[in-house]
């Protein structure tokens, strides 16, 4: 391959700058082909970048096809190569590659084609294409050719310097926050603000070229004081060759006491150097649909022109340089003496329908008002005639309160800042939504409250922001291009068949519309995401920790979801939307239905988990707050849930979230009992329900292991394999499906010899996704008996249990939420009777997602409703319907009542 074949997420380079040049000079792109295979790859959505651009991707392929050592040839339409570095992110078991990261850079206006080979041997790259890296002690020096960049290793500049075209656009960048000590007070004394710049603690040069690098710096936040050090940061920094852009993925942990640490402001802070006259610094920014602010510092305009004979204003506002000063007549100077100028510019966005511009001339004047609009694509440039800086913040107006600001405008240098948390909106408030001691009890309001539960300590946030180095004042199509990537980042894409054949992802249909009867069911599916898509526009599920997250069930009496009842609010993961969404993505490659799924897991996967403190590892159950409940879980933190998006796209911090589960889940939850309320902990350390305790567990080790290919991760499944494989009962081998679980040894225990049951969890928390895949790469018949027994039992008359276990047990109830097990247990034997016991399930539900508008006074605005809807019952029907096409498809009863009803 194009890159260190080390069991690892990526490669993780140890050489410097020269040899790594050297070594992918040898290694790029071969003619000769592996075996003759050659994919497509599309951009998403058939968006091509406008301007040139540094992408990555991830492609599977069949095991057993590609090897480790063989390599990569990229070609466009035309059948020209591009540059391409290549990495593994996934192993088979037998050790060819299931999963490769790949990274180009594309010329503006790509085309729509390209195709992907295996090749055998390498030959050079194109000159000029490649990047260096190079390592000091003191720091790190990054050389895209477009964009000269140094990163110190220590200190509180994230970016010490950065340079385009000989020009330095930026003298540094820091990270901020602003702590406000306590909540604000109705009247009188305010709390304190603290000012904190983010202190490095250690840099990591993860990917070194030639075509795209990747560095982690990691640290904590430091009081300017020296007092305090808090709100650990991961921020990763991106960047390709010949680009002048630089992508920023930040992350925080919040650390603090909930009930006095509150952020007034959370961003990062950009230094531009202005060495040109007042009249010659711009400031830009993003408002929507492509629309710009465009403002000189120093207008040139007032009651008289400039010059009649010509109009320099015209020209200033196009951007084009104004001659010095001098060169003016006296009286022309006066009028630039005394025209003002303005030193500060703020964008606002404290809400996710409308945002305003201000700006003032200093910082002992009022602000005016200078514009407004509804939703900003978060992008600022500030700079001047010999160049400048732009920064955009993604998903900007969805997760307000957000701002982007310029100071200092008429100084040498100007501060450009990008604000997470606007310093201009309340403070961030952390704290619990109700403090009555006792909590509201699961039978009360479906809410596990436990005190000293409902904590934020240890949860996190991701931002992305783009980072444009320019010599100049770029155009507007520029600066609306850098703002759609940066919200909308191209992307490559291998089509569903191919994604379908490979196989990726264990099971799920292509669309299939052959009859009426699918035809029906096809439409549902769309409509159902449609509708999700629909509710999170009308009921605004946006804000800085709410944004990607849908709500869980529906108030019909109040024509609004239940956003204040408990358990019934925030989904945070529950009966896998996340897994509806993904698979509904890669059988259909809509890019919209990505962008959720993509919001979706991003969200799930920082704010509903814990990443440091007590509950590291475990992630909170649904409720009004995303870490309101004391029911804190596995499941919810499982590495199930970032695979698509890991592998899809190569994102870094998604991997270090599934390494994460894999090493601290483990351990977790031993230190907090999942059954620790109903079961006694004096024989087993812990405990475990077969799902969706264990198998996320063995979801997080399966990913670990087809990533590093380590065999040790297969061997703490097949210890529960065996350990379940020994009981009586096999996966029903518990009340209630729990055991006694060893986290040290990963043994399970029957707790009782006669204990038999089962979980309704163990299916609906993505445990037959995790089963289906683990089957396949097991291939051991202790684990596949196990798995068809299951999925044969479950929900199966009292009888059939008898035969089997000798107990008429009712183990699980049938119905459209498990009618998936029945499908496989067809699929593996070939038996109608299953298909049709599987349909026959599914089809009781009657669920439609057709729509009807309820206009009245009793709503803010009219709304869109769905008679019956819940969360649950959206993901766990989309999820079987998808796996019945697949499963048992041929056997669709096209004469069911209720499909002749539906049509």
């Amino acid at each position: 391959m194009n890159d260190s074949t080390e069991h690892s997420s990526g490669p993780h380079y140890s050489w410097r700058c020269v040899p790594v040049i050297l070594l992918f000079t040898l290694l790029a792109i071969s003619s000769v082909k592996a075996q003759g295979q050659s994919i497509q790859l599309n951009w998403m959505g058939n968006h091509a970048p406008q301007i040139s651009t540094g992408i990555s991707w991830g492609v599977p392929f069949a095991e057993g096809e590609v090897q480790p050592s063989q390599f990569f040839l990229l070609r466009d339409s035309i059948g020209e190569s591009l540059p391409l570095q290549s990495w593994p992110l996934a192993y088979w078991p037998d050790g060819s590659l299931k999963w490769v990261g790949l990274s180009t850079v594309v010329d503006a206006g790509s085309a729509n084609a390209f195709t992907l080979e295996a090749v055998e041997k390498a030959q050079p790259l194109v000159a000029g294409k490649t990047l260096v890296v190079e390592e000091q002690d003191e720091f790190v020096r990054v050389n895209t050719v477009g964009l000269q960049c140094v990163l110190p290793r220590s200190g509180n500049k994230l970016i010490g310097s950065m340079h385009v075209a000989g020009k330095e656009v930026s003298a540094g960048g820091e990270l901020v926050c602003l702590l406000q000590q306590g909540p604000a007070a109705d009247d009188g004394q305010q709390p304190f603000i603290e000012r904190f710049l983010g202190n490095i603690d250690k840099l990591t040069v993860e990917q070194a070229g030639p075509v795209r690098a990747v560095v982690k710096v990691e640290g904590h936040h430091q009081s300017v004081s020296g007092n305090r050090s808090w709100l650990p940061f991961v921020v990763r920094l991106y960047f390709y060759a010949g680009q002048q852009t630089v992508k920023m993925v930040h992350t925080i942990m919040y650390d603090g006491d909930q009930e006095q640490d509150f952020i007034r402001g959370l961003g990062v802070s950009f230094e531009v150097p202005l060495d040109e006259q007042l009249y010659n610094r711009h400031v830009r920014f993003a408002g929507e649909e492509g629309r710009l602010w465009d403002e000189p510092v120093q207008p040139l305009t007032g009651r008289v022109p400039l010059s009649r004979a010509e109009n320099y204003y015209e020209k200033q506002l196009r951007g084009e340089r104004i001659p010095e000063k001098e060169s003016f007549a006296e009286n022309q100077q006066f009028l630039l003496h005394h025209w003002a100028s303005w030193g500060d510019f703020k964008l606002n966005q404290l809400n996710s329908d409308g945002f305003t511009v201000q700006k003032r001339t200093n910082q002992v004047s009022a602000w005016i008002d200078a514009g407004a609009g509804k939703r900003s694509q978060g992008m600022a440039f500030a700079g001047d005639v010999s160049g400048g800086l732009a920064v955009c913040m993604r998903d900007f107006w969805q997760s307000y309160p957000s701002s982007i600001e310029v100071k200092n405008a008429r100084s040498d240098t100007a501060k450009l800042l990008a604000w997470m948390w606007s310093p201009d909106a309340p403070a961030m408030d952390m704290r619990h939504y109700d403090t009555i001691p006792w909590g509201h009890n699961l039978d009360a309001s479906y809410e596990d409250v436990q005190p000293g539960f409902s904590t934020a300590t240890g949860v996190g946030r991701t931002t992305e922001l783009l980072l444009f180095a320019s010599p100049d004042i770029p155009s507007f199509e520029t600066l609306n291009e850098i703002a759609r990537q940066a919200n909308y980042p191209p992307l490559l894409t291998v089509s569903p068949e191919y994604l379908h054949q490979v196989p990726a992802f264990g099971v799920w249909s292509l669309p299939d519309r052959s009859t009426p009867g699918k035809q029906w069911l096809e439409d549902q599916l769309d409509k159902a995401v449609s509708y999700y898509q629909l509710e999170v526009e009308q009921r605004r599920w946006y804000g800085f920790w709410d944004f990607g997250d849908v709500m869980h069930a529906y108030d019909p009496e109040r024509h609004v979801w239940r956003y204040d009842i408990g358990g019934y609010a925030w989904d945070n993961t529950e009966l896998m939307p996340n897994l509806w969404l993904w698979y509904s993505f890669l059988r259909s490659g809509r890019e919209d239905i990505f962008r959720m799924a993509e919001a979706m897991t991003r969200h799930t996967g920082e704010v509903d988990v814990y990443h440091l403190g007590r509950f590291e590892g475990l992630g909170s159950r649904h409720n009004v707050r995303h870490w309101g409940c004391g029911s804190k879980e596995v499941r919810i933190a499982q590495a199930t849930l970032g695979r698509f998006f890991y592998y899809l796209t190569t994102d870094e911090r998604t991997g270090d979230l599934m390494r994460a589960s894999a090493e601290v889940s483990n351990r977790a939850i031993g230190e907090l009992d999942p059954l620790r309320l109903i079961l006694d902990k004096s024989e087993y350390p812990t405990h475990a329900r077969m799902g969706p305790d264990w198998l996320a567990l063995a979801g997080n080790w399966m990913t670990e292991w087809e990533r590093t290919g380590d065999n040790k991760w297969r061997d703490k499944i097949m210890t529960g394999v065996k350990s379940l494989a020994n009981m009586p009962y096999g996966l029903f081998s518990g009340k209630g499906a729990a055991m006694g679980y060893d986290p040290e040894t990963h043994q399970l225990y029957q707790l009782s010899p006669d204990d038999i049951g089962f979980s309704h969890l163990s299916v609906l928390m993505g445990g037959p996704e995790v089963a289906y895949e683990l089957t396949e790469l097991l291939d051991e018949p202790e684990w596949t008996r196990l798995w068809e027994q299951f999925t044969r039992l479950y929900g199966a008359p009292k009888d059939s249990v008898e035969k089997e276990f000798g107990l008429a047990e009712q183990l699980g109830n049938p119905g459209h939420w498990y009618s998936r097990l029945p499908a496989y247990y067809a699929k593996r034997t070939g038996e109608k009777a299953w298909a049709e016991r599987a349909w026959n399930e599914f089809l009781q539900s009657g669920t439609h997602f057709n729509t009807k508008l309820f206009d009245s006074a009793k709503t803010l605005e009219p709304v869109y409703e769905v008679e019956g809807v819940s969360t649950n019952n959206t993901a766990q029907w989309g999820l079987n319907a998808i796996q019945l096409l697949e499963l048992v498809g041929e056997y669709f009863p096209e004469d069911h009542p209720k499909v002749q009803d539906a049509q």
